[in-house]
């Protein structure tokens, strides 16, 4: 099992960024793909950005591409997100994913461990 803590969320005004971390801790982190998710209240758990455990296969939502960079960092067990160009309808509780296997899917269900989720609000 795999211990996963985010931080970096907050408000920020539209079209402002933010760089959102995610330490992880328990098992090998640089096998396995790990991801970030988001889920607005009254909608359901989705995908927003995975990356290999190598950093060579990256996926992002259609919706992000272009604002938002992952990477990782295997010798400090991290993962980040940096978002720019935010906006209003992508505030929502962020989440840090270890994927099952060391490639990226965009289900849910290809997720072993979640974190807690930290919260990203983008005023208009």
């Amino acid at each position: 099992q795999v211990q996963l803590v985010e931080s970096g969320g907050g408000l920020v005004q539209a079209g402002g960024s933010l760089r959102l971390s995610c330490a992880a801790s328990g098992r090998t982190f640089s096998r396995y793909a790990m991801g970030w998710f988001r889920q607005a209240p009254g909608k359901e758990r989705e995908f927003v950005a995975g990356i290999t455990w190598s950093g060579t296969g990256i996926d992002y939502a259609e919706s992000v591409k272009g604002r938002f960079t992952i990477s990782r960092d295997n010798a400090q067990n991290t993962v980040f997100l940096q978002m720019n160009s935010l906006k209003p309808e992508e505030t929502a509780v962020y989440y840090c994913a270890s994927y099952i296997a060391s490639w990226v899917t965009r289900l849910t269900s290809s997720v072993g461990s979640w974190g807690q989720g930290t919260q990203v609000t983008v005023s208009s």
